[in-house]
């Protein structure tokens, strides 16, 4: 059974089809912590700071999943919502950063010995560190993830509609739109666990 770590939880629609698994997921909403918790009886879900649980725990894992928060990054906020000034400029979170720099020298390092994921949108600038790019993620990793082509397409789906395509009956668009489509989060995963395919 793998031990994983799911950073950024959310309500898990990365998690939704992982079999076998034990699982320990950050998340700093309360609320959210709760939906969380109501849909994955047994994972252990721990309400705090996942950029900090990460560096005082990533060793303690086989397999990492981190989804820093993505609005500062995204295109849609920025080219659209900046430049039609509906948003006010803000910095980009280089949390994002510090993390797949972190996870790389790890692996490289062998301190970390298992896999990891570090999922955000594609952004609205040309990343400084090279992703993998699936649809709308960029994608950091220590192995090679094949193409997979997601469901969701466009940001106007209706509550039904990304009820129906992301599994959750979670009357909340914007959680239902940052959650990874359970199928997409269930490739990866098992891509991860594809030997000959690693990078590092």
């Amino acid at each position: 059974m793998k031990r994983v770590l799911n950073l950024y939880a959310g309500i898990g629609g990365n998690r939704k089809l992982w079999k076998d698994v034990d699982v320990v997921a950050v998340e700093n909403d309360e609320r959210i912590a709760k939906i969380y918790q109501d849909f994955f009886l047994d994972d252990k879900v721990i309400i705090a700071d996942a950029h900090q649980y990460l560096l005082d725990h990533f060793k303690e894992f086989d397999f990492v999943w981190s989804s820093p928060p993505c609005p500062s990054h995204s295109k849609i906020r920025n080219e659209a919502g900046v430049g039609r000034g509906q948003n006010e400029p803000i910095y980009p979170d280089m949390k994002l950063y510090e993390e797949i720099i972190l996870m790389q020298q790890m692996s490289k390092m062998k301190i970390f010995k298992g896999k990891y994921i570090i999922e955000n949108v594609v952004g609205y600038y040309k990343p400084l560190i090279s992703p993998q790019e699936i649809a709308r993620h960029y994608l950091w990793s220590n192995f090679y993830i094949n193409p997979y082509k997601t469901k969701t397409r466009g940001h106007m789906l209706t509550n039904k509609e990304l009820m129906e395509i992301k599994g959750f009956k979670v009357n909340d668009r914007k959680l239902l739109r940052n959650c990874t489509e359970p199928e997409l989060g269930l490739h990866i995963f098992q891509e991860a666990y594809r030997e000959y395919k690693r990078l590092l």
